[in-house]
């Protein structure tokens, strides 16, 4: 069906940002109207938060408008460009409230340091560095006017399709937990309130307003949940519900998750906010929500209307005001702390983003000590578009516009030296250029400079005819950087795109194919997107441009990209835009051959036998280039860790082959894998990954010796010896896994991650290590008695480098 101009316009007046994304997709390019909200059956009477006698007091005097104003979104007159906002009480000295989007840094309409993909980050491992990013986001959004982070996500890598998981951390509970809580710690050391999202199981983006994830108490509680329970341990301020809606409750709606566990079990003291868009009836208020955001459809007059009539009683509003409010004086805001705002460091900033980059990057592959690169690479070709136009973010709520980004040629051919030629051929395009007017009828609404202005009311709608001359892929490129685009092709949808370039590539037939497309402004103002395509012509001349490039040069070195973004979900595990076709034709044209890869999650890699090295730099943000240079130089030593398992293919994944677990049947999907998630699945069915969980090269090499282990006090202290036994100086994640529980009828992973630690060694160094296994990574939960039980018996224990390198192997009896 084409694609309804009315039906983009009529979501154009109440829906903005993410809420457009799943929402709108199906309806604007069917052309169907919306789904009807729906009403959530009442939980519980409410939960009563502690507050201080000042915010007692300030409720008191409010009225109920004012409250209302409290608990739904308003429009900022400054128009910040930020995703949130809540006007205050100007006359009770409470002032305004402004949220921002930040998974990645601070999205507003100015400048701010753009850091590496949070997958980045927790391939670190490091803690510490956690904090600092923290740290670092947390001071830009205060600079930047704002007062709550949307930010950190924590939701578990299960799907290897899904869009945002480079802006999550990981598919183990454990590594999550204890990066979304120092993250946590970091950003609220600046004053800026954090935002966990999204709660719970927002595990894809497809269908992520519709699809209801069905998934048992014991999976719950043990894959997901740790890491929002441990974000709440940290101090966060705000929880943000999800889209989805888990075991037939919408997420924003949910008695169990918001008020039970949450508040109740949690004893969580913040507020919960609904993602946008995802609040769906008056009585979600009843159930934990406190705030719908970004405005008051049903928290607005439909609550005023309901607490009037008595439907709803105000002790429910009261409790939600009282937890926004007592937040706002925990940061200090109600005595002067949003007029007193630090100053932006966009130096330390970017000094932060760049060190996440470094200790971040994973190396996949070093054969023959390809890397580092040395002065005997004396000709080098750089070869993809990323290696001159940088890839800095993912798309999205992730989308940062830097303070600047150097071009990985310019600082790769500044440490090579005046010895090493360093040349440049594209391969590829991923900006393309203007489908001509002689292709398409009628002709796309362009101005002068190539792009199409779009108003806020959607003004930007075309469906008409592409005429393509000869058989072949054909990519599209829609640059949609204050938008929300979607296009069709034959009635299929091509690109969904968001705050971001998205590509898309389409094997075509020489001939006629019906051609819509459409996008809507979501940053409350006037923009302009580009809808571009590669030929098949112009990609294989690139192509021939590079493979001529790569049998002139000693060492080619390709950069491989892909667009991850918020709202959709990848295709397929291949590189876009025939990249895999390049980096295998680079190869065969000289097997000296690296790769260097700025992509947001796992990938398949066809090509990999045929190349000497792979090094995964991720989004690495404003500073990557820097990062990438001192990396493939040697100047820094790789030590990142995969966060999620890499498939062999496609077909051997958890979710593969079962349309029931993703992307799911009729709105219903089942985590029928149960906890066997990531490595614990691929331990379980005994399949070989591309690359596991926890692996990562280095420039030197460590060794593990001398186990010993013991219980104290319900944890385990386990103790080896590390030893660097290479010429380089170096980190090494060393990881303790701990085994399944003798006797235990509950599902158990043959092994899962019981610690870490980052160990830093020089050349030569030994190093005695502890790391303690603390007493809940010992249990299960108990679906009979539905509480944590510890695991007795038996317990194996194995310290390694990966998860599937696990040199030294013990046991301990664990007692309760």
């Amino acid at each position: 069906m084409e694609l309804d101009r009315r039906s983009v316009r009529r979501r154009g007046s109440r829906l903005r940002r993410t809420a457009l994304i799943a929402g709108v997709s199906a309806a604007v390019l069917a052309g169907s109207a919306a789904v009807a909200p729906g009403a959530s059956g009442a939980g519980s009477a409410g939960v009563t938060v502690k507050v201080s006698a000042r915010v007692a007091a300030l409720i008191g005097r409010m009225t109920l408008d004012e409250k209302l104003s409290f608990v739904h979104g308003g429009t900022d007159p400054r128009a910040l460009g930020q995703a949130g906002y809540i006007p205050g009480v100007p006359r009770l000295g409470i002032p305004e409230l402004r949220l921002t989007d930040g998974p990645a840094g601070v999205r507003v309409n100015e400048h701010a340091t753009a850091m590496p993909a949070p997958v980045a980050l927790a391939s670190s491992f490091d803690d510490r560095l956690a904090r600092e990013f923290g740290r670092a986001v947390g001071r830009d959004g205060r600079a930047l006017g704002q007062d709550v982070l949307l930010a950190p996500m924590t939701n578990t890598i299960r799907v290897p399709y899904a869009g945002r998981n480079f802006e999550t951390f990981s598919e183990d509970p454990l590594l999550s937990s204890r990066m979304v809580a120092a993250e946590v710690e970091g950003v609220q050391s600046q004053g800026l309130i954090a935002t966990v999202k999204h709660y719970a199981e927002n595990n894809q983006e497809d269908n992520r307003m519709g699809v209801n994830v069905n998934v048992d108490e014991q999976t719950l509680r043990q894959i997901e949940l740790p890491a929002f329970e441990a974000a709440v341990k940290a101090g966060a301020g705000a929880v943000m519900c999800s889209y989805n809606s888990v075991n037939g409750s919408h997420g924003c709606g949910s008695d169990e998750l918001l008020d039970s566990i949450l508040k109740e079990q949690w004893g969580f003291p913040g507020w919960v906010m609904s993602d946008w868009g995802a609040t769906h009836a008056t009585t979600d208020i009843v159930n934990g929500l406190d705030q719908e955001m970004p405005s008051g459809v049903f928290l607005g007059e439909e609550l005023k209307t309901a607490i009037t009539d008595g439907t709803i009683p105000v002790s429910e509003l009261n409790d939600s005001v009282a937890r926004i409010l007592q937040q706002m004086a925990k940061f200090g805001l109600l005595d002067g702390a949003a007029a007193r705002r630090p100053a932006r460091d966009p130096k330390g900033g970017a000094k932060v983003a760049q060190k996440v980059a470094e200790s971040g990057a994973v190396l996949l592959k070093n054969t023959g000590e390809a890397l580092p690169l040395t002065g005997e690479d004396t000709s080098i070709g750089l070869i993809g578009p990323t290696a001159r136009t940088p890839k800095v973010t993912g798309g999205g709520s992730s989308n940062v516009v830097p303070d600047s980004a150097a071009s990985p040629l310019d600082t790769i051919t500044e440490r090579a030296g005046p010895h090493t030629t360093v040349r440049y051929a594209a391969g590829g395009d991923n900006t393309g250029v203007p489908i001509p007017a002689s292709a398409l009828s009628p002709a796309l609404p362009v101005d002068a400079d190539g792009t199409i202005p779009v108003t806020p009311d959607a003004s930007f709608y075309y469906s008409g005819t592409l005429t393509v001359p000869t058989d072949g892929d054909y990519s599209f490129v829609f640059d949609l950087p204050a938008a929300y685009g979607l296009l069709r092709i034959d009635g299929n949808s091509v690109i969904t795109g968001f705050l971001g370039s998205s590509s898309a590539t389409v094997h075509l037939t020489a001939g006629a194919h019906s051609f819509a497309a459409g996008a809507l402004a979501i940053q409350g103002g006037p923009t302009k997107v580009r809808l571009n395509w590669v030929t098949p012509q112009a990609a294989q001349a690139a192509r021939e441009q590079a493979v001529a490039l790569a049998r002139q040069v000693r060492t080619p070195v390709v950069f491989a990209y892909d667009d991850g973004a918020e709202g959709f979900d990848r295709k397929n595990l291949s590189l876009p835009a025939g990249q895999d076709g390049l980096i295998s034709a680079v190869a065969d044209a000289n097997p000296n051959t690296i790769v260097v890869l700025n992509t947001g999650s796992s990938i398949t890699m066809p090509w990999l036998s045929k190349v000497k090295a792979v090094l995964d730099m991720y989004y690495p943000g404003e500073n990557g280039a820097e990062a990438t240079a001192g990396l493939l130089y040697g100047d820094v030593n790789p030590s990142g860790k995969l966060t999620q398992t890499f498939p062999a293919s496609e077909s051997a994944t958890p979710v593969a082959g079962d349309p029931l677990r993703y992307p799911g049947v009729d709105d219903q999907e089942n985590y029928s894998e149960g906890i066997y998630v990531g490595y614990r699945w691929y331990d379980k069915e005994q399949a070989a990954p591309l690359f596991p969980f926890g692996y990562g090269l280095s420039y030197t090499s460590f060794a593990y010796r001398d186990l010993a282990v013991r219980q104290s006090h319900g944890a385990l202290t386990v103790s080896f010896t590390l030893k660097n036994t290479g010429i380089r100086d170096g980190a090494e994640v060393a990881q303790v896994y701990v085994g399944a529980s003798p006797g235990t009828t509950a599902p158990q992973a043959v092994r899962s991650l019981g610690g870490y630690q980052k160990v830093r060694l020089r050349a030569g160094q030994s190093k005695t290590v502890r790391i303690r296994v603390d007493a809940q990574q010992l249990k299960y939960w108990n679906t009979s008695s539905h509480a944590w039980v510890l695991g007795t018996g038996k317990r194996d224990v194995w310290v390694g480098s990966s998860s599937r390198t696990l040199p030294l192997h013990g046991s301990v009896g664990v007692t309760r």
